[in-house]
Parts: C-alpha cells; sequence; structure tokens
C-alpha cells in the first residue's frame, strides 16, 4: 500500500514553467515505476511521462518531449514533473501512478492551468 499526494500546481502565463511534486508514503517507491498523467475535462486521461525504477531511464508523450522532464529522489520518496515552455493545452488536472508489481496506485491530481 502507498499513498500519492501531487502538489504545485497552478495558474501559469503560456512560456512559463511549473515543477510539479508526488510525495508517496506508506511505503519506499525507490524501485517503482513512476508515470505522470493528465487529463482535461471531458477527455480521457493521457499519459506524460514514465521513470523506470530499475535504471533510472525516461519516456515522454511527443506532444511534451523537449519540454517537460520527469525525475526523482529517492531520498525524500519523491518524483517531479518540470515543466517547461507550457502551453494552453496543457491546461489539465495532472496525476500521478505508481506501479508496485502488478499493481496501480493513483494520486488525487493537481489542477494545471495554463493561461494564453
Amino acid at each position: 500500500q502507498v499513498q500519492l499526494v501531487e502538489s504545485g500546481g497552478g495558474l501559469v502565463q503560456a512560456g512559463g514553467s511549473l515543477r510539479l511534486s508526488c510525495a508517496a508514503s506508506g511505503r519506499t517507491i525507490t524501485t517503482a515505476g513512476m508515470d505522470w498523467f493528465r487529463q482535461a475535462p471531458g477527455k480521457e486521461r493521457w499519459f506524460v511521462a514514465t521513470i523506470s525504477g530499475t535504471d533510472g531511464s525516461s519516456r515522454y508523450a511527443d506532444s511534451v518531449k523537449g519540454r517537460f522532464t520527469i525525475s526523482r529522489d529517492n531520498a525524500k520518496n519523491t518524483v517531479y514533473l518540470e515543466m517547461n515552455s507550457l502551453k494552453p493545452e496543457d491546461t489539465a488536472v495532472y496525476y500521478c501512478r505508481a506501479r508496485l508489481g502488478n499493481t496501480y496506485y493513483w494520486g488525487q491530481g493537481t489542477q494545471v492551468t495554463v493561461s494564453s
């Protein structure tokens, strides 16, 4: 069992930057694969980024590649999403997800709004 709490969302102007955090508690996520997804109203939840718990490798959706960076601080049991050059189409609720064994755990999400 692991609990995930996202934070760092807010209102930002187009072209600006924001750093999201996903703090885990209940157990360590050091070896867990971690993901970020996002969901706009009326649309399906979409993959954004993932980071491996094995080798630290990362992968991104084409729409955010070169602008977003996923990272982790194992000492803090936290995963981050650094978002740069934000666009209005990045507006969504952002969720983190932990993959532990065959089980997925979701946070409650944090709202990101990018104004044009």
